[in-house]
């Protein structure tokens, strides 16, 4: 059963919302919205380092991934933006060398967006329940540099952070068991996921039942019900998209964990493994406790991944 081995991140220094105001165009009504009511704060930043820097940062932090570089089969990339870095830069080959895995099959998953980090969680329990090794692991690598404009913000949505997160992943493990996963896109024939007044309006329209689909999807799978969640870990998007979604579902709004909202802002699909680091520093989770990890990307694709710690 695919398996959390252990999961690390690095935050670099942040910036308020009030000093991007600049930089990103906002008026005084813009940063009111993104602050008072949806709760942002800081947004993680780090101009002077590239991409590669952040993701050895993340796994540098990885205690138990000292002395079992061997053991890792896959090094896999969760790309929030399709390009992260201006070609022929190869980031995730940089870190792969760092960190002394260039013994592994090194690739990228991209295109679900900021949900991507649950699909490359699930590739790599598929990968590892296939490998034939049961001391198999996999690292995932999520998060992103918003070096482009079109990144750094979703127009009165979120405003994006360069926080990074890497995951050890494996097909068996003590704690933190996948017991189901789910995900759907809602995209559009001509591929377009620009946040186009139109695409806007229709991402607006469908969230909540999108999200509450996948949710449902993943607990099913899992043989579960949202009486059964203890703690929901969701992408760092903005509160009062959490707090409508905590009443659609019927759980009670301290079940979502939030409190990074403010720290970091929106880093992409590192969100979730974000929000696990903290919670399982502040011994929020219980063995055997049930959390959900949900999130959506551009594109509309919407994905939830349930767990037993």
């Amino acid at each position: 059963m695919t398996s959390l081995v252990a999961v690390s991140s690095h935050l670099p220094e942040t910036v308020s919302v009030a000093d991007l105001r600049e930089s990103l165009g906002l008026n005084d009504q813009q940063v009111r919205r993104f602050t008072r009511l949806y709760g942002l704060d800081r947004i993680c930043q780090a101009p002077g380092r590239s991409e590669a820097e952040l993701m050895v940062a993340a796994a540098g932090k990885l205690d138990a991934l000292i002395g079992q570089e061997e053991r890792v089969r896959y090094v896999i990339r969760a790309k929030g933006m399709r390009t992260t870095a201006p070609y022929p830069v190869s980031p995730v080959q940089d870190v792969r060398e760092a960190l002394g895995l260039t013994h592994a099959k090194t690739f990228a998953v991209a295109d679900h967006g900021c949900a991507t980090g649950l699909l490359a969680l699930d590739v790599a329990g598929t990968l590892l329940a296939a490998d034939g090794d049961p001391d198999a692991m996999a690292l995932i690598l999520a998060g992103d540099k918003t070096f482009t404009p079109f990144t750094q913000w979703v127009e009165d949505v979120s405003i994006m952070g360069e926080g990074v997160a890497a995951v050890l992943v494996s097909a068996k493990g003590d704690r933190d068991h996948l017991l189901g996963y789910a995900t759907r896109i809602h995209g559009r024939d001509d591929g377009v996921i620009d946040m186009t007044p139109d695409v806007a309006k229709y991402a607006r329209k469908i969230y909540q039942d999108a999200l509450e689909e996948v949710i449902l999807g993943a607990l099913g799978e899992a043989g579960l019900t949202l009486a059964d969640v203890d703690l929901v870990l969701p992408h760092n998007v903005n509160r009062v998209s959490w707090t409508v979604a905590a009443k659609n579902l019927g759980l009670p709004n301290d079940k979502f964990f939030l409190d990074n909202l403010d720290k970091t802002g929106h880093c992409f699909c590192a969100d979730p493994f974000i929000n696990y680091q903290t919670v399982h520093e502040l011994g929020l989770l219980k063995p055997g406790d049930k959390y959900l990890m949900t999130s959506a990307g551009l594109g509309q694709t919407f994905s939830a991944a349930v767990f037993q710690h």
